[in-house]
């Protein structure tokens, strides 16, 4: 059974291309465009991995994972920022609302299914 995997960026063009690759690597990728809609998503369907820009409209991922860390079911869930910032300051805020770890964009593709598989492993599949 596949890892669920959501991921949110208000660029479409990163949320298509976080889907491809996790998706390549045997993930089960679900995107939304900001916050809110993220939010919305986790509470239908319990992710196993949670990827999320820092800076978007309506709600940033600093208040993303605040209020995902507030439900059970995302206590202990690993949620990681794939952003365009990379300042100190943005990733202490980061890690104090509860991030697990931080990406900056652009990113390599191999770096991100790396992290993905560090912080949300796959069960190995068999292979005939």
């Amino acid at each position: 059974m596949s890892k669920i995997v959501i991921t949110v960026d208000d660029s479409m063009s990163i949320r298509e291309t976080v889907k491809m690759i996790l998706s390549s690597a045997g993930y089960e990728v679900y995107a939304a465009e900001d916050g809110v809609a993220g939010l919305r998503l986790a509470e239908q369907r319990k992710a196993d991995f949670i990827i999320t820009d820092l800076n978007m409209p309506n709600m940033d991922g600093i208040t993303l994972i605040t209020r995902l860390r507030a439900l059970p079911q995302y206590k202990f869930t690993p949620i990681v920022m794939l952003t365009t910032e990379s300042q100190d300051d943005k990733k202490v805020a980061g890690k104090k609302a509860g991030a697990t770890g931080w990406v900056v964009k652009p990113f390599d593709p191999a770096r991100l299914i790396a992290v993905a598989q560090m912080v949300c492993p796959q069960a190995a599949v068999a292979r005939v």
